[in-house]
Formats: C-alpha cells, structure tokens, sequence
C-alpha cells in the first residue's frame, strides 16, 4: 500500500467556494474515487489557501490513470481548476520520510 501525500494552493478569494463544493462532493465523484482505488483520502486546507491531500492506494499511478479515463473526472477537474494557483495546477507530492504506525 502507498501513502501519498501532495500539496496544491487554492486561491484566497475561492477558500469559501471551495470547502463548500467538498461538503457537497458529487456522489458519482465519491463512487469513482472508489472504484479506482482512492481509499482514507482526505483534504485539509490551510486558512492561506494551502492545500494538503493524503490518500492510501495499492499504486498511485494506476489510481490516477484510472480516474484521468473516467467522465466525472474529467467533469470534476474542468470545475475544480479555477480554484487553483500555480501555472500547471497539478500535485506536488511529499516524500514521505516518517510512519508511525
């Protein structure tokens, strides 16, 4: 199993927009994270727009692969982009350097 763990940056004028469309994740959203492998994920946003995502999954890359090819991925993203700073808006993943467990 991997941890993963990434860093994204939401932008201050969109922090209340964005916890909002998370307390009201589509269901076909939450079914397709499943179904592809996505399993304990969870986001925590820092006041100042950072965003810190953590997830388990048997290997990422298929996990990430596996949501790329599904429509309410692609639906999801499109909404989701504006959101975020940054020119390429993708995941800075983390090393994980300690576990406890």
């Amino acid at each position: 199993m991997q941890r993963v763990c990434f860093l994204l940056k939401v932008k201050p004028d969109r922090l209340e927009e964005y916890r909002e469309r998370h307390r009201n994740v589509w269901p076909e959203m939450l079914e397709a994270l499943s179904g592809t492998g996505w399993r304990n994920y969870s986001l925590f946003l820092r006041d100042d727009g950072l965003l810190v995502g953590y997830l388990e999954t048997d290997d990422f890359e298929a996990a990430r692969s596996a949501m790329a090819e599904t429509d309410v991925d692609a639906r999801w993203q499109a909404e989701m982009a504006p959101f975020f700073e940054g020119a390429d808006r993708g995941f800075l993943l983390l090393d994980e350097v300690f576990h406890l467990d």
